[in-house]
């Protein structure tokens, strides 16, 4: 088996003391260390913490060393693509997707051009209780694509534009649409990735 926490961690643009401020209870940068390089013995207690903090599930963080795993080997930025020192193991969508009960992912498959999307894409959705969610969760998701269900097992899928009360402001993603309106929708499923084949 192979540790992937550090490239877990990585994937998600945390730091060691990022990751250790996060597991409960908290821990410090250099155990965090330890347990990426094997010196500190990763016991299943050790991969719940760390899978907690980081929002996964905890078998992501130990890979069959058997089954071949896409690389990622450079990174573009503004200039030309910047080889890696070492390449590292790509993370796939569904495996830092959260597995809490509060926070389910939701994928929308998309078959039609519409707005920014093109047939093929998959939007994966963080879905969120609408009333027991923070104001915090709702300022985030403001001016984001969201996908909200609407009565008779219909869904309404734009930007959240307003909230009033238990009414919800959707302006669609196709061209040309008037907002919906949407009256206490049970919750509320926030865009957080977008995977497109080329």
């Amino acid at each position: 088996m192979i540790n992937r926490i550090r490239e877990v961690r990585k994937a998600r643009g945390m730091t060691l003391a990022d990751l250790a401020a996060a597991c409960r209870p908290e821990t410090t940068a250099q155990t965090i260390g330890r347990l990426e390089t094997g010196m500190r013995n990763l016991s299943t207690k050790w991969l719940e913490r760390i899978g907690t903090a980081l929002g996964v599930d905890p078998q992501v963080l130990l890979g069959s060393d058997k089954t071949p795993r896409a690389q990622v080997i450079a990174q573009l930025g503004l200039s030309d693509p910047e080889p890696l020192k070492t390449p590292r193991d790509a993370i796939l969508p569904s495996e830092i997707a959260a597995q809490e009960e509060d926070e389910p992912m939701l994928v929308l498959e998309v078959t039609s051009p519409i707005g920014e999307y093109r047939p093929g894409d998959t939007v994966w959705l963080r879905q969120m209780d609408a009333w027991s969610a923070k104001d915090t969760d709702f300022l985030n998701a403001m001016n984001r694509d969201c996908l909200v269900p609407r009565p008779g097992g219909r869904f309404a899928f734009g930007r959240l534009i307003d909230r009033r009360g238990p009414l919800i402001g959707i302006l669609p993603a196709q061209a040309g649409q008037k907002q919906q309106v949407i009256d206490n929708p049970d919750w509320i499923a926030v865009a957080v990735m977008l995977v497109r084949p080329l």
